[in-house]
């Protein structure tokens, strides 16, 4: 058995119980591994080898990914990975299709906020972490309507009060914000939430 071949990606029961196989009780084995600090589990059913095993482990955003599916890293986490916030999230952020859900392993914060089926498979991209770590990631603007659209009392309703929140709540740079591909994010009004408050978004970024 060799932990460390997979010490780069989540591993689920079913991958050890094929690396248990010469074990006649190989869920036993599986606690064994978890008392020995050998492996810890992220939800049940998944579990990570530990520092005692390899060096190398999985990106967060890989494990957030494999943790709660459909879904992909997106709102602050995606933010601050494109340079459009400047302050670093500890919490994992994500979106997904599910009911909204939040998970705690390791004292590490994955988050999971639902959004609808038909507006969710938009502006995802997959994001080359390392040679064997591939994630799915909303682009720098889907990351931003997902924002608007996921906060709660947000509804924007003038150009004044949508650069208020871009530029002095989530204090993005007006450069970074010129940068966004507002034609692609017009795509999306006719199945996005909050339509009013995108339109006026993308309005106000555009007289920039």
């Amino acid at each position: 058995m060799s932990l460390s071949l997979y010490s780069d990606q989540p591993i689920s029961t079913q991958v050890l119980l094929g690396l248990l196989k010469g074990y006649s009780r190989p869920y036993d084995k599986i606690m064994e591994l978890v008392n020995q600090g050998l492996i810890f589990q992220l939800r049940k059913g998944l579990y990570m080898t530990t520092s005692l095993v390899s060096s190398i482990s999985a990106e967060p955003f890989l494990i957030a990914n494999h943790l709660y599916g459909p879904s992909y890293i997106s709102l602050d986490s995606a933010m601050f990975y494109w340079g459009l916030i400047p302050e670093r999230v500890y919490e994992i952020t994500s979106v997904t299709t599910k009911l909204s859900k939040k998970y705690q392993p390791q004292d590490v914060t994955y988050s999971f906020t639902h959004l609808p089926m038909a507006y969710y498979p938009l502006g995802i991209q997959s994001l080359h972490l390392t040679e064997k770590q591939t994630v799915l990631i909303a682009s720098p603007e889907k990351s931003l309507c997902d924002k608007v659209i996921t906060t709660v009392g947000v509804n924007l309703r003038s150009k004044k009060q949508a650069m208020t929140f871009l530029v002095e709540d989530l204090r993005i740079d007006k450069d970074r914000l010129r940068e966004l591909n507002l034609r692609e994010m017009a795509k999306w009004f006719t199945v996005c939430p909050k339509k009013n408050s995108i339109k006026i978004l993308i309005e106000s970024i555009s007289e920039l």
